[in-house]
């Protein structure tokens, strides 16, 4: 499979060096990228890491969630290791488009959207998503639609930089918004009383209230938006774009997309 989209994508070979260190890896920027990658031995991958079930990052330095298992999928049929590059919301940007290039691709909950494919390129969606809420389990019963979020006294927590700001922005014009730098921190500032209700995605909030009984997601059926969840990287990486969605083709096909989804107890919906 690999020596047939090498074959389509990559065209002639190109001559290119790669340097890298533990904290500060450089990517070289000439094609074609999937002969760079395997001359590097490494998939570079940026990722977030404050995004569970997607993508979190432990305190040991270690990265888990189904992000993270796709990469793992992509960088196995290149046929090389894996080297993650922590990135974030507000930056993930202009750290896909940095000069010189930090990663390969980002991965983790990234939405697909027509923004982000005017100056990058997103491979076909791996997961459905769609903006929800979480709040107190007490106050379940409160939140049902997003009237009742959109009122002065409720305090509405989002981390900065995102799609969650966004819309929160956008759609939330009487609500009191907050926005909290780390992500992950966000439901136990709900659960502890700190802000009433978090903007969050459907692939986001089932794992919290899984593991926090304080925590409700009552809207997790009736998401206020539809989208999903893909591969970002820098444009003029078409042989990787290619490869990734080679992957994610196969994983649908052979079940191990699905398989993924009730691992991380998510909704499969391809």
């Amino acid at each position: 499979m690999l020596a047939a989209i090498l074959a389509i994508t990559c065209g002639a070979c190109i001559t290119t060096c790669c340097t890298s260190s533990d904290d500060n890896p450089v990517v070289e920027t000439q094609q074609p990228t999937l002969q760079r990658i395997i001359k590097r031995s490494k998939l570079v991958v940026g990722t977030t890491g404050d995004y569970r079930p997607l993508s979190y990052k432990e305190g040991n330095g270690n990265y888990w969630g189904f992000g993270i298992e796709m990469a793992g999928k992509i960088a196995e049929r290149i046929g090389v290791s894996i080297e993650y590059v922590q990135t974030s919301w507000p930056t993930l940007t202009s750290d896909v488009l940095a000069e010189p290039q930090t990663f390969d691709l980002a991965i983790g909950g990234i939405t697909i959207t027509d923004a982000r494919k005017e100056t990058m390129l997103m491979s076909d969606g791996y997961l459905a998503n769609g903006k929800t809420i979480l709040c107190r389990a007490a106050d379940a019963d409160r939140y049902q639609s997003l009237a009742d979020i959109d009122k002065p006294e409720v305090r509405v927590m989002v981390n900065p930089g995102g799609l969650n700001e966004k819309f929160a922005n956008e759609n939330l014009t009487h609500a009191t918004i907050l926005v909290y730098q780390k992500n992950e921190e966000i439901p136990n500032q709900v659960a502890e009383g700190h802000a009433d209700v978090m903007i969050t995605e459907i692939t986001e909030a089932p794992w919290y209230v899984q593991n926090d009984p304080r925590l409700a997601a009552p809207l997790l059926n009736k998401p206020f938006t539809h989208g999903e969840i893909g591969v970002l990287m820098r444009k003029g990486q078409d042989d990787l774009l290619a490869l990734v969605n080679a992957v994610i083709a196969q994983m649908k096909a052979d079940g191990t997309l699905r398989q993924l989804h009730e691992k991380y107890g998510l909704v499969y919906s391809y």
